[in-house]
Parts: C-alpha cells; structure tokens; sequence
C-alpha cells in the first residue's frame, strides 16, 4: 500500500511540472495600450463672412497740372500733401483651402473710411483760398497665403485696391475765382499681413495691417474763366483693424 502511494504522488508530480513548462512555453499575452485621444486639428477650409474696425491714414497730394489759367492761386506744379486720420469699418467676404499646415484663399472687402483734411492757401489773402479733399470707400480684392498651427493662422496678402476720392476747391481772390468739386475712383494695389485664431470651429478673430498705394486723376474743377484742372491722388492709405469672422462648417481634420 505505501508503494502504490509513492508512485501515485510521483505521478502527480511529474504531470504539474509538464504542465507548467508548456504553460512557461506559450509566454506572456502581449498587452495592447488603447490609442491616446487627440483634439482634432483646427480646419480653415471654407467660406467665412464677418466684419472689421480700426484706424486709416491717407497721405492726399494735388497738384495743379497747368491747363488753364491758375486757380487756388497755384500755378502750373504747384500744389500740396496732407495727412489726414480716421475711423474706417466694413465687411469681408473669403474662402480659404488648407493643406497640411498651409492656407490659401482669396477674399474681398468694402470700408468706409472718413479721412479728411483742409489746406488753406493764404499766400494772397488770408482764408482766400481753401482745399478740401476725402477718402471715404476703400475695396480690396487679395490673395491671402499662410502658416497654421493648430487655432492660430499667420499670413500675408496682396492684390487689387480701389478707394474713392474727392477734391473740393474755392476761390475768392484775384482775377481766377469760382469753386468746384469732383470725385474720382483711383485704382491702386495692396499688401498686407495678419493673424487670425479660431475661437471656435466657426467664430474668428484676428487683427491686420494693410498698406495701399493709388495712381492719380484729373480732377476738373470749376472757375470764373473756365474749368481748371487738378491732378489727384491718395499717394498712400495705410490701415490697422480687428476682424471676426464667421466660418461655415468643413471636414473636421483628426489625427492620431
């Protein structure tokens, strides 16, 4: 009876031991992390709307071209530039296409602006002669390109610039007097630059700078002895606003 036990404990034994080695031979489960969640990127495809506020400065020159007699009392070459300041506002309009990190769009805006001045010509009498001159519509139509990263968007544009004109004269001394205005439409370009962010996957804010130069036009200007001619310009608009902008939903970009 005591060697029917032995062997059967040694049976056992031998059976534990085999399996366990082939438990040893399979190896460990591998173990599996679950992909770590990531905020999906910010996406600037698409059309947006929206509006902008801020500040223009307009660098005005006239100049009398010499065709009739002199009137303001500014003879042929003659004239002046002033600086003048203002408030402007107004509204954009655009579509961007992003690929990767870069962006590309076009877009158009229209501002009103309400930079203005006065030139008093007092070389014959004083309060004798006055100029009067504004810039009050500004449009563009630009190319923008830039640089995402994540929300934030930094890029450059450039292109078409127009702004309306108007140039007032009145004249009450010497021999060639009279008054008379006349408004012009003067194309130009711009460049600019700016940084934009996305508050959310719609809402867009940003902040810009933008420079403008125009080509001038001759201004006919009413008088005692004829029309007299003027030539004109905004040598310069330059401008700084705020922006927000509405984008319509696109594709949300993921990344894992």
């Amino acid at each position: 009876m005591r060697n029917k036990l032995i062997a059967a404990f040694a049976c056992a034994t031998a059976l534990v031991s085999a399996g366990a080695a082939s438990a040893a031979d399979l190896g460990a489960r591998p173990y599996t992390k679950a992909p770590a969640y990531i905020e999906p990127l910010f996406n600037w495809t698409g059309f947006y709307v929206g509006g902008h506020i801020g500040g223009a400065w307009t660098n005005e020159q006239f100049i009398n071209n010499g065709v009739g007699a002199p009137f303001g009392d500014l003879t042929s070459g003659q004239g002046y530039r002033q600086r003048g300041t203002g408030l402007m506002g107004g509204a954009q309009i655009g579509y961007n296409w992003q690929a990767n990190n870069y962006v590309f769009g076009m877009e158009g805006t229209i501002s009103g602006l309400d930079n203005k001045g006065t030139v008093v010509n007092t070389a014959f009498a004083p309060g004798g002669n006055v100029f009067d001159w504004r810039a009050n519509v500004l449009a563009t139509v630009v190319g923008r390109a830039g640089f995402a990263v994540q929300n934030n968007l930094f890029y450059i544009k450039g292109g078409y610039a127009g702004v309306n004109n108007r140039l007032n004269v009145t004249d009450t001394v010497g021999a060639a007097t009279g008054s008379g205005g006349q408004t012009h439409w003067a194309n130009g370009w711009t460049v600019g630059a700016g940084w934009e962010y996305g508050v959310t996957r719609n809402w867009i804010v940003g902040l810009e700078y933008n420079y403008a130069a125009f080509g001038s036009q001759t201004y006919q200007l009413g008088g005692t002895s004829g029309n007299y001619t003027f030539d004109a310009k905004p040598r310069d608009i330059q401008w700084a606003v705020v922006r927000a902008s509405y984008k319509f939903d696109a594709p949300v970009i993921a990344r894992y």
